[in-house]
């Protein structure tokens, strides 16, 4: 089983991303905390929920778990494992108490004295003196529980509270349960970070479920508390340093910011490509420029610009040429972005056509001051592209479009026949690298997109301060949410003020991690010092799509 630690996730993100991983057969415990939501089981009552959830800046979200309503917000730990248990209808109370021991061995090895909690009879959760605490003291609910188990896999889980508000249990009838009080460690007395417990349930979650590969735990670090392995990156005994808050970042992930290499450190003769601006290259520069139209590849600074110019083959950027993010890897400019120009889909579209591209990658900016993120404008180039050129395919390379599920589906209702979102680093590099984005964000809007059908592609970008082992593990939760193509190559430091390279990976690496990639069950793995998420894109789709099987071949 993977843990994976996710820090602070929407509800509707979280139960997306629970769906994607079960449709795998990969057992992975999420832990994360949630804003405030209050969420209503399948045999809930609606009338337990007391007041309107916004008037308390919450929301409510009926859900397919078992259980009435309960709270999840800040200061809550929150669990879901996902695992096989097999068919039967007595899987989903054997998982429950599968979860419920789990959680009470955490509590145990935090230190909590066995004597206080345990279960109550009827009453699913983990409960403070549930026989009855001293001078007649009612039982006490720490932990709820509620799961689905569904074609022998499980999601939801249970949710911990730590330093929860416990006024907000006020607007709700917890768990249908009138006379029965919810309760944290913090209200018992017990003074645990949220790192603290982070770490004792994938130590108990090691002793109920089997071996735990933790490599990825560590994320966005956007719970409160953190984590205990955001350690400040500076080597022992280094003297204080001011650091601009790019380093800062770095540093609280763990990256020693005084060991990257220098920005004009000479590149390895693997690293050196050629700059060859033969006819090709020229006149369609010549041609877009005219057009007003604004590639990633010269925005971005592509090492392949010239193999791929001269091949006649260009990724289109539209939205306009700012972001509204500023990426520590990324050269795009982050000044106040231009109003949309409503002629440059059909611009774009001209553009395809003209070049007779047989696989057009659209990009964007992201473009976070939109109401969709942007995602119109991916509709209408798609359209336009349609209409103009029919038989070229499309591949978009999109943001994470803020999360929002409809602007999403307004893409994926365009019809593209690839849909790319990179998720660019591992999982604890992420609020270094990218700090308007998530890990949790970057796999839901993957496994949205493969849960609709789309052939889905993803590519992250190494030599910033990350493991080997951390970016198979990446790769593994890719997999897990249905990713089809992955794209891994060298990360180039723009110039001065971005992130700065930690180290050159080798060929022989990149060849390790796309073999070991390729092990995954990806049906295409590119990986290499110079690969880019467009790099070869026509040809990473065709071994993407499924093979045509004529009549002879059938059984």
């Amino acid at each position: 089983m993977r843990a994976r630690w996710l820090g602070r996730v929407t509800y509707a993100e979280a139960l997306d991303l629970q769906r994607a991983i079960a449709a795998s057969p990969d057992d992975v415990l999420l832990l994360l905390e949630h804003p405030p939501t209050y969420t209503l089981g399948t045999h809930g009552d609606l009338a337990h929920v007391l007041v309107d959830p916004a008037l308390v800046g919450a929301e409510l979200q009926r859900v397919d778990r078992g259980g009435d309503v309960t709270f999840h917000g800040p200061g809550q730990l929150v669990g879901y494992p996902i695992h096989s248990v097999g068919a039967g209808p007595h899987r989903g109370p054997a998982h429950v108490a599968d979860v419920e021991a789990m959680v009470l061995d955490a509590l145990v090895l935090l230190g909590v004295p066995s004597t206080r909690i345990g279960r109550l009879t009827g009453f699913p959760g983990i409960w403070f003196d549930p026989d009855g605490g001293p001078a007649g003291q009612m039982p006490r609910k720490v932990a709820a529980v509620g799961v689905r188990v569904a074609r022998g896999r499980t999601t939801h889980g249970f949710g911990l509270n730590v330093t929860t508000d416990l006024s907000m249990f006020d607007h709700i009838v917890p768990c249908g349960m009138p006379d029965r009080p919810m309760t944290s460690l913090a209200a018992e007395g017990i003074d645990v970070t949220m790192a603290d417990v982070v770490d004792a349930v994938i130590a108990a979650a090691s002793r109920q479920f089997g071996p735990i590969d933790d490599v990825a735990k560590v994320t966005d670090g956007a719970a409160s508390g953190g984590r205990s392995a955001l350690r400040p990156g500076l080597p022992s005994g280094a003297a204080p340093v001011e650091l601009r808050s790019l380093d800062r970042r770095l540093a609280r992930a763990g990256v020693d910011v005084t060991a990257g290499l220098d920005v004009a450190a000479r590149k390895p003769e693997w690293l050196r490509v050629p700059a060859t601006m033969g006819r090709d290259y020229v006149d369609l520069k010549r041609d877009l420029a005219a057009d007003g139209l604004v590639t990633v590849c010269e925005e971005a600074g592509c090492p392949n610009i010239y193999e791929c110019w001269s091949d006649g083959t260009a990724t289109f950027m539209i939205n306009g040429s700012r972001c509204t993010r500023a990426c520590g890897f990324c050269l795009v400019d982050t000044r106040l972005p231009l109003a949309l120009d409503p002629g440059e889909p059909e611009a774009v579209a001209e553009a395809v056509t003209r070049m007779g591209l047989a696989h057009a990658v659209i990009t964007c900016v992201a473009r976070d001051d939109l109401p969709d993120g942007g995602a119109g404008a991916f509709a209408a180039t798609i359209a336009a592209i349609r209409r103009t050129s029919p038989t070229t395919q499309v591949e978009v390379l999109i943001s994470d479009l803020k999360g929002d599920a409809r602007s999403l589906e307004v893409v994926l209702e365009a019809g593209p026949d690839v849909l790319n979102h990179n998720i660019e680093t591992v999982a604890r590099l992420q609020r270094a690298v990218r700090p308007s984005a998530g890990y949790a964000r970057s796999l839901t809007v993957l496994g949205r997109s493969a849960g609709a059908g789309m052939t889905v592609k993803s590519g992250l970008i190494v030599g910033m301060g990350e493991s080997l082992p951390e970016v198979l593990a990446t790769l593994e939760d890719l997999a897990s949410v249905g990713v089809d193509i992955v794209t891994i190559g060298q990360y180039l430091r723009p110039t001065s003020r971005h992130l700065p390279v930690a180290r050159w990976w080798t060929p022989a690496e990149f060849e390790e991690v796309r073999v070991a990639g390729q092990a995954m069950g990806f049906a295409h793995v590119q990986a290499s010092p110079l690969t880019r998420s467009s790099y070869h894109a026509r040809e990473s789709a065709a071994s993407a799509q499924p093979v045509p099987v004529t009549l002879a071949q059938r059984p």
